[in-house]
């Protein structure tokens, strides 16, 4: 099976000064083959994070999380992915459309259940 990957720009969610629209480039990623029921988000500085496919979709809906980490919608356009590490708190906000892109891509590599 192939590899889906795929590069977004996100916002990181910040009390420091920062440009509001300074995006940062993000690449996620999905490998059947290593693990056909996660995902990957690799942000730059930070080491990658890897969870549930199923809890990325199901965090545009609603919000929920596992582990170290949540997601859940901002409004009708924009969803957040929360990353939790003894670093600190990583809050990164996409484009719901580049997710759901990305989310029927993998879908199409490998089906639910699959």
């Amino acid at each position: 099976m192939s590899v889906v990957e795929q590069y977004a720009r996100a916002h990181i969610v910040s009390d420091a000064d920062i440009a509001e629209d300074e995006a940062i480039p993000v690449v996620l990623r999905y490998d059947p083959d290593a693990d056909p029921r996660s995902v990957r988000v690799d942000l730059p500085g930070t080491h990658e994070w890897t969870f549930s496919r199923a809890l990325l979709e199901q965090g545009l809906r609603a919000p929920v999380g596992s582990g170290e980490v949540r997601v859940w919608p901002c409004g009708r356009v924009q969803a957040v992915l929360e990353f939790h590490s003894a670093q600190g708190v990583s809050v990164v906000q996409f484009e719901t459309k580049a997710l759901l892109r990305f989310l029927r891509r993998t879908y199409m590599a490998t089906p639910v259940g699959s």
